[in-house]
C-alpha cells in the first residue's frame, strides 16, 4: 500500500508509486460502490496523472435501469439519479483521495451517460503529484 506519508516524504509519485496507487484507488473505489448500492461497475479505471485524477466506470447499471434507459423519461430518471450517486461518492470520498494524494482538490466534474452505461469523475488538485517521466510515459 502507498501511503501519503511516501508521497510526502518523496514528493511525488515515480511510475511505479503512481502505478500502485491507481490500483489502490481503483478497489477502493470499487469496495465503495458495492457496499452502497450492491454493485459496482463491471470496469473501473483510475488514472493519475499530474495534477488530475480521473475515475471512471463502465456497466453500472443494474437489470432494472438498463430497461428503463430504453425510454427517453426512463434515460432522463436514471442519468438523474446516478448524477446523485456520482455527487454523494464525492462528498464520501474526496477526503480519503486528498489524504491519499497529500493534495487538496480544486474542481471536479462529474459525467454520467446512461445509454452507454458510462460514468467518469475528474479531479484538479492544487499541485502535482506525478514525476515528470510518470507524465511523460503517459502521453
Amino acid at each position: 500500500m502507498v501511503s501519503g506519508e511516501l508521497l510526502q516524504s518523496q514528493g511525488k509519485l515515480d511510475e511505479r508509486a503512481r502505478r500502485k496507487l491507481q490500483h489502490e484507488l481503483k478497489i477502493y473505489i470499487e469496495q465503495y460502490f458495492k457496499s452502497k448500492l450492491g454493485k459496482g461497475s463491471d470496469h473501473t479505471r483510475v488514472t493519475i496523472w499530474e495534477d488530475l485524477v480521473v475515475i471512471r466506470g463502465e456497466g453500472f447499471l443494474t437489470d432494472p435501469e438498463r430497461f428503463l434507459v430504453e425510454t427517453p423519461e426512463g434515460l432522463r430518471i436514471v442519468n438523474s439519479g446516478r448524477m446523485q450517486v456520482c455527487k454523494q461518492h464525492a462528498q464520501d470520498n474526496v477526503p480519503y483521495i486528498e489524504n491519499l494524494l497529500t493534495a487538496k482538490v480544486l474542481h471536479q466534474s462529474f459525467l454520467v451517460d446512461a445509454e452507454k452505461d458510462f460514468w467518469m469523475h475528474v479531479l484538479v488538485l492544487d499541485r502535482t503529484v506525478t514525476q515528470e517521466s510518470s507524465a511523460k510515459h503517459n502521453r
